[in-house]
């Protein structure tokens, strides 16, 4: 009983950064017939500048609340991103021969959620 609190809030966030997740992928995987997973890197590389925006106004501006952090950095944005998706959709390309789009998946995946949760940072702590 002692953590409930916290719990329902974690599973609304997920569930609402899931349902995101599905809606924006899809949205973005519509617009091209190429096999490069479009979708799931846009999402993630949103996620991660979220992420990084919440950590920025929780830890180092104080603007929002424990209970709102935990909603959106550990609900929502684990619920929005998806390292197991980016982990299936590159051993796919792997497999279907597709190993240039494999590196540029992987090193475009790095660099720009990791830019991105320094950008969220930067306009979370600055904004």
């Amino acid at each position: 009983m002692k953590y409930f609190y916290d719990i329902v809030i974690v599973f609304v966030g997920g569930g609402a950064g899931s349902i995101v997740r599905f809606v924006l992928g899809k949205w973005v995987n519509d617009l091209h017939t190429h096999h490069f997973p479009f979708g799931t890197l846009t999402v993630n590389v949103v996620a991660c500048l979220v992420l990084g925006y919440v950590i920025g106004v929780a830890d180092h501006r104080q603007l929002i609340s424990p209970a709102a952090r935990l909603f959106w950095a550990v609900g929502f944005c684990g619920g929005f991103s998806t390292f197991s998706t980016f982990s299936a959709e590159t051993l796919a390309l792997i497999q279907n021969g597709f190993h240039f789009s494999t590196l540029v998946y992987i090193f475009s995946s790095l660099l720009l959620c990791l830019a991105a949760t320094f950008g969220g940072m930067y306009w979370g702590e600055n904004g």
